[in-house]
């Protein structure tokens, strides 16, 4: 959702485009600048051995340095250069502060490591964690519309799902899961076999279903990245590209993903080209 190319990871903030090479020139400055602010807040939140507490309260003095910042005054000395840059971009772009508040919502969030007792309540933390980014791109791509915006919705939440399972071998060992209590109960998965990244036929029948439904949302939002026009467009097609390529390996692998955890490499960069090249078949 905290530079990477359009498809690929880089450092480790999820599926987010920070300056690719199909990134409009002039909104490269602004993409850095989100991208700063939300792997700076994702630090904070995951990073490190610093206890809960701590991680809220430098999260609670983050979200101050927002609002002062937004507002004009001078922020602390802590992130002076994320918010010098962020204050910057936001006015020249008119950004929305929703969408940076928000954020921050779902690293708190983070910190608590909540149970998601079924998929509305993942739907609802990746409409923070997630969607945010989407909608502010959309912005500086001036496109506001109710369908777009639903689009961009669907393609940010299938993103930050197809993360979650491609990262269910390191996720379980270090605490963290995301897959929805209702869904590990009616594939008969023991909580503690998450935890473990422990392999079974239950496991990979879970994580077949886990991908039908990101891929679901994907093809929903897929018609987005046809219908903006020039290079936003092809960067918008180039990260569905890249998502449903995770998924692909997923399922090549038979959705062993607690066993191992899939990655893009430069012998996926042909089939995603093709991918990105072809995607109306997707959207129609």
């Amino acid at each position: 959702m905290p530079g990477r190319i359009a498809t690929v990871p880089v450092d480790h903030y999820e599926n987010f485009p920070v300056a690719s090479i199909l990134c409009p020139p002039r909104l490269r400055p602004a993409v850095v600048a989100i991208y700063h602010f939300a792997r700076t807040a994702d630090d904070l939140a995951d990073e490190g051995n610093a206890p809960p507490a701590q991680r809220l309260a430098d999260l609670a003095a983050y979200r101050d340095d927002l609002r002062r910042s937004l507002a004009g005054h001078a922020v602390s000395m802590r992130w002076a250069p994320v918010f010098q840059d962020l204050t910057l971009r936001v006015r020249q772009f008119s950004l929305p502060a929703a969408p940076l508040h928000a954020l921050l919502d779902a690293f708190e969030q983070d910190v608590h490591n909540p149970v998601y007792p079924d998929r509305g309540a993942l739907l609802d933390y990746c409409r923070r964690s997630a969607n945010p980014i989407g909608r502010l791109l959309l912005h500086l791509y001036g496109i506001d519309d109710a369908r777009s915006l639903a689009q961009s919705d669907a393609i940010c939440t299938a993103l930050q799902l197809i993360n979650f399972w491609q990262d269910l071998s390191v996720d379980g060992p270090r605490g963290r899961c995301y897959v929805p209590d209702a869904d590990r109960l009616q594939h008969g998965v023991p909580a503690a076999d998450l935890a473990a990244a422990r392999d079974s036929t239950a496991g990979r029948q879970l994580v077949a279903a886990l991908c039908r439904w990101a891929r679901g949302l994907m093809t929903e939002g897929a018609p987005l990245a046809v219908r903006v026009p020039g290079r936003a467009g092809w960067e918008l097609r180039a990260v569905v590209a890249g998502g449903l390529r995770i998924a692909d390996k997923i399922e090549r692998m038979d959705h062993a993903a607690l066993a191992r955890r899939p990655t893009l490499g430069a012998v996926d960069l042909p089939a995603l080209a093709w991918r990105t090249l072809t995607l109306k078949s997707l959207a129609a």
